[in-house]
Order: C-alpha cells, then sequence, then structure tokens
C-alpha cells in the first residue's frame, strides 16, 4: 500500500482548522464604566438663582421748574453730561415780558415811597408850629410804612420773574450720562414734568426681585453676580437695600446689591445673581438630579460599592429621602456619607452589576458644573 503524500502547507491549514475546533477559553466581559458623585454631608448649601439688571444707585429725572414749548434739546441718550450743562431750552418770550411789567410796577412803587418819604418830612416840619395835627402825622406815617412795603413786595416780584426766565434753561444737577429722554423740540411741558433722566455711573447696583417664599433666606444668603456679557467674570456683591413691601402686581419685593469692592459695570446689562446659605433642618448632601430613580414608588439611587482599591465595584439600590431641589441638584438625606452614587446612566443599572469608575465627582465639582 501506498503511503499517501500531503504537502506542509495543506497540514498547516488543517492543523488550524482542527485547533479552532476544539473548546475556547473563556473571556472576561468587559465592566459598564459609569460617572459617580460622593455623597457628603458637610457644606450643603441652598441656592437660589434670580435674574436682574444693572442700574445707578443715583438716577435722577431733570425738569423744568416752569412750563413753556420746548424750543431746543441739545443731548441724546447715551451722552455723557456735566453739573450745569444746558440741557433743554423752553420758550421765554412771556416770561420776558412778566420780568418787564414786574420792572415797572417796582419803580412806581419805588416812586410812590419816595413821595411818601417826602411828605413825611414836611410834616415834621410843620409840626412844630402846630400847623399839623396828630391824625395828619398819624396818616403821613401810615402811608410811608405802606409805600416802602409795597416797593419790597415788588422787589421781590421781579426777583421771581427774572427766576422764572432763568427756569426756562434746563441745566443738569449733577454730572452723569443721560438714561432718559421724554421731551421733544415743540412739545408743550408742565412744570415738574420729567424731561430727562441722568445717572451716576460711579455706583453701579445689581437690581433683582425676590419672592414672598424666598424673602427669610435670601436675607441671610451670601451673594454672587455675573453678567450675561462676561459669564466666566463672577463677582461679589453685598446687599444694601431690601424694600419693606411688596410690589402691588408681582408681589415680589425690589433688591438692590453693590459690588463688595468698587468695579463698572455697563448701565443696563442683564445680570444673574446667585444667593447661597448652609442648608437649614436636617443634614442633607447635594447631588445631581441625574443620579434620581425609584423603587415601589419612592425616590433611590444606585449604590456603588468598591472592590478594595480597585476602580470598579458592585451596584446597589438604595432608597433616599429627598429635602429639596435647587436648579441640578437634588438635596437628600440617607446614604452614608462617602457612599459613591451613579450620576449617568442609571437607567441601565441592575442589582449587583459590576462597572468601572471612570471618576468620583465631589459636591462641589458638581455644584460649579450647575452653575456653568
Amino acid at each position: 500500500m501506498k503511503a499517501l503524500l500531503i504537502p506542509s502547507a495543506v497540514a498547516v491549514t488543517l492543523a488550524s482548522l482542527l485547533a479552532g475546533c476544539g473548546p475556547q477559553a473563556p473571556t472576561e466581559e468587559a465592566l459598564r464604566s459609569v460617572r459617580t458623585v460622593e455623597v457628603r454631608y458637610d457644606g450643603a448649601r441652598e441656592t437660589s438663582r434670580y435674574f436682574g439688571s444693572v442700574q445707578a444707585r443715583y438716577e435722577i429725572d431733570q425738569a423744568f421748574r416752569v412750563g413753556g414749548k420746548v424750543m431746543e434739546r441739545r443731548i441724546d441718550v447715551g451722552q455723557t453730561v456735566g453739573e450745569g450743562d444746558v440741557l433743554a431750552v423752553l420758550d421765554d418770550v412771556d416770561y420776558k415780558l412778566t420780568e418787564q411789567a414786574t420792572q415797572q410796577q417796582l419803580e412806581a412803587a419805588m416812586a410812590r415811597a419816595r413821595q411818601a418819604e417826602s411828605d413825611s418830612r414836611r410834616l415834621q416840619a410843620l409840626k412844630l408850629d402846630g400847623s399839623v395835627s396828630e391824625s395828619d402825622e398819624e396818616h403821613a406815617e401810615s402811608e410811608l410804612l405802606t409805600s416802602r412795603a409795597v416797593a419790597e413786595a415788588e422787589a421781590r416780584k421781579l426777583e421771581l420773574a427774572r427766576n422764572q426766565v432763568e427756569y426756562t434753561v434746563l441745566r443738569a444737577s449733577t454730572s452723569g450720562v443721560v438714561t432718559n429722554v421724554h421731551i421733544e423740540v415743540g412739545q408743550v411741558v408742565a412744570a415738574g414734568q420729567p424731561a430727562i433722566g441722568i445717572a451716576n455711573e460711579g455706583e453701579p447696583e445689581i437690581v433683582v426681585d425676590v419672592p414672598e417664599a424666598h424673602l427669610e433666606a435670601f436675607k441671610t444668603a451670601g451673594y454672587r453676580a455675573w453678567l450675561a456679557n462676561a459669564p466666566d467674570d463672577e463677582f461679589e456683591v453685598e446687599l444694601r437695600e431690601l424694600s419693606a413691601q411688596a410690589a402691588e402686581v408681582t408681589r415680589t419685593y425690589r433688591a438692590r446689591l453693590k459690588p463688595a469692592t468698587p468695579r463698572t459695570l455697563p448701565l443696563g446689562a442683564t445680570a444673574t445673581l446667585l444667593a447661597e446659605r448652609a442648608a437649614s433642618g436636617a443634614a442633607v448632601a447635594a447631588i445631581p438630579a441625574s443620579a434620581i430613580t425609584q423603587t415601589h414608588g419612592d425616590p433611590a439611587v444606585w449604590a456603588v460599592r468598591r472592590d478594595g482599591s480597585e476602580p470598579a465595584g458592585t451596584v446597589e439600590l438604595m432608597r433616599i429621602d429627598v429635602h429639596g431641589y435647587r436648579n441640578d441638584e437634588v438635596l437628600v438625606s440617607g446614604p452614608p456619607a462617602g457612599v459613591l452614587v451613579v450620576t449617568a446612566g442609571v437607567q441601565k443599572m441592575a442589582p449587583g452589576l459590576r462597572v468601572a469608575l471612570l471618576d468620583t465627582t465631589r459636591d462641589e465639582d458638581a455644584a460649579k458644573a450647575a452653575r456653568q
């Protein structure tokens, strides 16, 4: 019998196929990666966010002290003015006519006073020879006093008339930037009607409205703020004024806060205010809202029990008590301090599932991320 010769290449291929048919060694299943946060009960804070605007602490509405027709308006919104600068001018023709008439009345009153004084001197001379009765003397003295009083009153009227002529020119009572203009050339305005608003840029404030339910907590909070056009430039502010009475329509309290250190803020800019204070009542921990799930209708979280020092562990469902919500976080109690809680992919967890820990985020980092 003749032996069957098999080429070497074919032999290698057959050996490989035969080896593939044998039992394979089991491979370890890849662990699901999760992000976690550490439960901490120290330093949990209640945070409220408010939206407001930058306003000047001092903003004054300039107004004419007399009424009339506007002949000139020399400024526009956004312009910077100095104290004493002319803002607008009224038609002063009528006021100048009144001034001239009052001037003439004063001259007539002064002439009568001089005549009364001359008559009084002559009566005094005639009194020496008994030619003047006491009644004539008293009448002359009374006429002199009356004429002098009338002349003085007319002098005061002339002063008022001159003041009214000056009041037809509206001058800035303070330096600042023009924020509002309520008049136009040709418009007839009344005395005291707001005409032009001037704000002092040197003392900007952030103004927000606080709901009634937040009022007591707002009073004891610490404050930080930033502007919409500079969200990364966060700065501390201090409460300067809190309205004692709620607004009739909105039922909110107006709060005015100034920067802790003087700084320039653009008037009218949108601002965000954070009011933070230590959580009251039972000890609570702040965890991301994405970590919350349910078990039999009760709130719960997936807690991770670590395998020694390895970056892996086993998840289990743990009931919690919810004490409140703030932005993207939940205030809870129940889990022991230091427990790692899954913050993402909780819907894919199952009891006893082994997971790999990507990182452990403390509650300060979670709070900072929520604010951003």
